[in-house]
């Protein structure tokens, strides 16, 4: 066994040659190791599955929590209560970010007086949604906050936002498992939303269409519902007199005087409107919005195409759109009817991870650990710059419309490329190299001496939850020209300088790719 680097090594690939053969290992028999498979014990593939459409990737601490509940349905259903479930760490991560805790006054006085800037503020707050779905138990809350937060998208980046932009993020994670109605009933009227869709400075004799559009057409029942343009400018008048106080002391307040009175009709919507308190009126056609079965169409067909597969049965979104409307804009009945549909069992590995997504899971997964930070060059600081090497941090979607959520936006080779580039910088341990901890390549080995085949598949239990089919160790193989049967310990050349090159086969694969 050498103890150097050898003069050459002719029979390490290039990576895209590894890769290609990775991807084809989905299908595959699998080689396996029955001592390691009796020690650590996997989820089945359905309950593999569930979990991982719902979480931030399946870490072996996560898999025996859910065997520790009593298998993935029932820790589903667990996860619903977020209120019951203990979440220390991911409630300390608040106190990492002090600028978080400030009132939107401090806010302001601070981004003006230039001492700390709205943006750097809202890097704050991209930072730590990051740290919340890498550290925070309420993995399924998470999910679900990052889908509705992209649904009522309100970018970072919007002007002004950033005095209310994490106000609005608590605002639907409080309600992420709630109804519909009452996600919609706060956030239409919230100031991060009226700033960025300008009802903030709307008014009765220059109504500002933009939200009432958006509410239609992506907030609601979709274009599918057949509104013309005098829906649109009657439900931009509803929504007058919900205003802020923008540049000067950003106080958000209701403005009777601004309020449009007149009768408004919006589809089936009708109503005098004849109060200057245009609040009931606003309530009263939200709540017709949330109920009216375009809007329960719609949902049904975003959510089944975020958590099933691009292309849902059509019978699928009816059924979801059904149990919507029964349980009264519910979200837990929803959810629970997605995964527990045929539709859903069948759609194994049919999902993209998006760049979000992928990052977090790699911290996860090749648990890295990170620390709070004690100055801005620490890792807990770079987390959304690694994002958008990979194609996108964290709600910085310029449009109304929320970044996408189907696996095509996301498979690009440039989106690969970065993918992959941030795999192997991560698997060396290279960047960020402050106020963070990789664990040593010998700590992944399950013996002081091993077989590297049995390594390999060791790596994918811990990784990718499942045995090492037969070509995922082949890669292996030949992205460090190491034999199967070659016994590997501490002083091996993959443990010595070849580990990046292993443990990034991994994290490269369609596999761990697809979710």
């Amino acid at each position: 066994m050498p103890s150097h680097p050898p003069a050459t090594t002719p029979r390490t690939p290039g990576r895209r040659t590894v890769v290609a053969g990775a991807g084809l290992a989905v299908g595959a028999a699998t080689l396996g190791s029955p001592a390691l498979a009796a020690t650590r014990p996997l989820l089945s593939t359905q309950a593999r599955h569930l979990v991982g459409r719902f979480s931030y990737g399946v870490t072996p601490a996560l898999a025996r929590e859910v065997r520790g509940r009593g298998g993935a349905r029932a820790w589903f259903d667990w996860q619903l209560s977020p209120g019951r479930i203990s979440d220390r760490q991911g409630d300390a991560l608040l106190g990492w970010f002090p600028h978080l805790s400030w009132s939107t006054s401090r806010i302001a006085a601070e981004n003006d007086s230039g001492r700390v800037g709205g943006w750097e503020v809202m890097a704050d707050y991209q930072n730590w949604l990051l740290l919340r779905r890498m550290k925070s138990r309420h993995q399924v809350l998470e999910t679900m906050t990052e889908f509705w937060e992209n649904h009522f998208n309100v970018p970072v980046s919007a002007d002004g936002v950033y005095t209310y932009r994490k106000h609005y993020g608590d605002v639907i994670r409080a309600r992420a498992l709630d109804s519909f109605e009452s996600l919609l009933q706060a956030v239409s009227v919230h100031p991060a939303m009226g700033m960025y869709l300008g009802n903030a400075v709307s008014d009765k004799d220059h109504p500002n269409e933009n939200q009432g559009r958006e509410l239609l057409e992506l907030h609601t029942v979709g274009l599918a519902a057949g509104y013309d343009e005098s829906d649109v400018v009657d439900s931009a008048r509803i929504l007058t007199g919900w205003r802020v106080d923008m540049w000067d002391t950003w106080a958000a307040f209701y403005d009777r005087g601004s309020h449009y009175r007149k009768p408004v009709h919006v589809l089936g919507f009708r109503s005098a409107n004849g109060s200057g308190d245009g609040r009931k009126v606003t309530r009263e056609y939200l709540h017709y919005l949330a109920h009216h079965p375009a809007t329960a169409q719609h949902l049904a067909a975003k959510l089944a195409v975020a958590f099933v597969s691009d292309t849902p049965p059509a019978s699928l979104v009816r059924h979801l759109a059904h149990v919507y409307l029964r349980h009264g804009t519910q979200i837990r009945p929803v959810l629970r009817a997605l995964v527990d549909s045929s539709e859903f069992r069948h759609s194994v590995g049919e999902k993209i991870r998006d760049p979000e997504n992928d990052l977090v899971a790699t911290y996860r997964l090749m648990g890295v650990d990170v620390a709070k930070p004690t100055d801005p060059d620490r890792a807990a600081h770079q987390l959304l710059w690694q994002a958008s090497t990979m194609g996108m941090m964290p709600m910085s979607w310029p449009a109304p419309n929320g970044q996408p959520i189907a696996g095509a936006a996301w498979a690009s080779p440039s989106r690969v490329m970065g993918s992959m580039s941030t795999h192997y910088t991560m698997a060396g341990g290279w960047w960020p190299n402050k106020g963070i901890h990789y664990p040593k390549p010998t700590s992944w080995l399950p013996a002081p001496t091993t077989r590297f085949d049995h390594l390999v598949d060791h790596l994918a239990r811990q990784i990718l939850h499942r045995p090492a089919s037969d070509t995922l160790q082949q890669a292996c193989r030949e992205a460090v020209a190491t034999g199967g049967h070659e016994q590997v310990d501490k002083n091996h050349p993959v443990m010595l300088w070849l580990f990046p090159r292993l443990l990034t086969t991994f994290f490269d694969s369609p596999d761990f790719l697809r979710r």
